[in-house]
C-alpha cells in the first residue's frame, strides 16, 4: 500500500500574522498523527515573506512534545549554514524526545537569497564541503566520534541513546541522488521545486549507484510532492490560484505572502494565464478520489511506496482538510472525516 506522509513549511498567508503559521503547524501535525499519516517533515528557509518556517530544529521539538507516533523530521536542515557537531546535538536532543522517530533531512541549497546566506555563514565556499559535513553529521549523530588525525577525534555529540535519528539526503538535482547513493542513505526529490522536472533521472541514478551502507542495506526514496483535495472538484481548482499565482510571482523575483483566491487571479494577463493554465494540466488537484488517483499514478511511474505531500493554500483551514480528505481515500487509518467546511470557507 502507498504510504502517504507531509511536508509543511508554515507557508504565510495575505492578512494573517506570521506567527499564527507556526501554531498552525504545530495544530497540523497533531491531525496529521491521528489521521495516520507515515511522516511529518517542515522545512528551513530564511527571510523569505510567504514562509516562516525557519527554525526546524526549534519547530520539531514543539511537535515531539504534542505527538507520540508519527515520525518527525527536516526536509530539511541546510547544513552548509552550520557546524555538523552543533546540529547533531540538536537531533540528538529530538532523538531524546521523540526516540525512534525522528528524520533528519539535509540539504546543501541556501534556503533563501545570497545575502541572507551570506550573513548565516559568512564562508562563501561552505557548500562545497557539504559531502565532508554529512559524514561527520552521520558519525556524530548515531554516537560515534571522528577518526584519528580528524580535529573532531574524541568530540561526542550528547546525549546517547539506544536510538538515532535517520538521516535522508534532500536534493532537486541529480548532486543530491549520487550523494545519498554513494553514502547508502535515503533519499528525497523535491519534485515541487520543478513540478517533477528531472525526477526520473535523479531516481534511476539513486537506485543504480545505490551502495548498501551499515544505516541502509537497500534504496530508499521517495518524492516531495505538492497537491491538493477538496469536496468538489471546482472547489480544489479554486483554492489552487493562491500556489498557482505564488509561482508565477516567484519566477519574476518575488515572493510575498500567499493570496486569497480570488486575489490571485483579479489582475492576470493572457501571458500569466496560460502559465497557470499549464501548472494546471500537471497539477495534482482535484476531489479526493481524483487527486488520490493521481497521487497514485504518480508512485506507480516512479516506483515509489511513499509520497510526501505538501499542500499550499490560503486558508489553512482548507489544507487541513485536505490532508484529512486524502487520509481517509487512502485508508490511512486515522480519524473519522469531519462535517465538511462552511461554503463561504471554500
Amino acid at each position: 500500500m502507498l504510504k502517504l506522509s507531509v511536508l509543511d513549511q508554515s507557508v504565510v498567508s495575505m492578512g494573517r500574522p506570521q506567527d499564527e503559521s507556526i501554531r498552525h503547524t504545530l495544530a497540523l501535525a497533531e491531525r496529521c498523527e491521528a489521521w495516520g499519516y507515515e511522516r511529518f517533515w517542515v522545512s528551513e528557509h530564511h527571510s523569505l515573506s510567504s514562509i516562516a518556517g525557519t527554525a526546524p530544529e526549534v519547530l520539531l521539538a514543539a511537535i515531539a512534545a504534542r505527538t507520540t507516533r508519527i515520525r518527525i523530521g527536516s526536509a530539511g536542515v541546510m547544513l552548509p549554514h552550520y557546524s555538523a557537531l552543533k546540529v547533531a546535538e540538536q537531533f540528538r536532543v529530538l532523538d531524546a524526545l521523540a526516540p525512534g522517530r525522528v528524520d533528519l533531512g539535509l540539504g546543501r541549497a541556501p534556503g533563501s537569497d545570497g545575502r541572507t546566506s551570506q550573513l548565516l555563514n559568512p564562508d562563501r565556499y561552505a557548500s562545497e564541503r557539504f559531502p565532508q559535513q554529512v559524514m561527520e553529521l552521520q558519525a556524530w549523530v548515531t554516537g560515534h566520534t571522528m577518526p584519528a588525525g580528524h580535529p573532531g577525534q574524541g568530540v561526542w555529540a550528547y546525549p546517547t541513546g539506544v536510538t538515532s535519528p535517520s538521516l535522508w539526503i534532500l536534493g532537486s538535482s541529480n548532486y543530491g541522488a549520487q550523494l545519498a547513493a554513494h553514502l547508502g542513505l535515503p533519499y528525497a526529490f523535491a519534485y515541487f521545486f520543478t513540478d517533477g522536472v528531472g525526477v526520473e533521472e535523479a531516481l534511476e541514478m539513486y537506485h543504480s549507484q545505490f551502495r548498501p551502507s551499515a544505516y541502509l542495506d537497500k534504496p530508499q526514496a521517495t518524492i516531495c510532492v505538492s497537491a491538493l483535495a477538496a469536496e468538489t472538484e471546482e472547489q480544489a481548482w479554486h483554492q489552487f490560484q493562491s500556489r498557482a499565482r505564488w509561482r508565477l510571482d516567484r519566477d519574476r523575483g518575488l515572493a510575498r505572502p500567499l493570496m486569497p483566491p480570488e486575489m490571485a487571479v483579479a489582475d492576470l494577463s493572457k501571458e500569466d494565464k496560460a502559465f497557470i493554465d499549464a501548472m494546471r494540466s500537471k497539477a495534482l488537484v482535484g476531489t479526493a478520489d481524483q487527486t488520490a488517483d493521481k497521487l497514485r499514478a504518480l508512485a506507480k511511474s516512479c516506483e515509489l511506496d511513499e509520497l510526501v505531500v505538501c499542500t499550499w493554500v490560503h486558508d489553512a483551514k482548507v489544507q487541513s482538510r485536505s490532508f484529512e480528505l486524502l487520509a481517509h481515500v487512502f485508508e490511512l487509518g486515522g480519524a473519522p472525516a469531519l462535517p465538511a467546511l462552511e461554503e463561504s470557507v471554500i
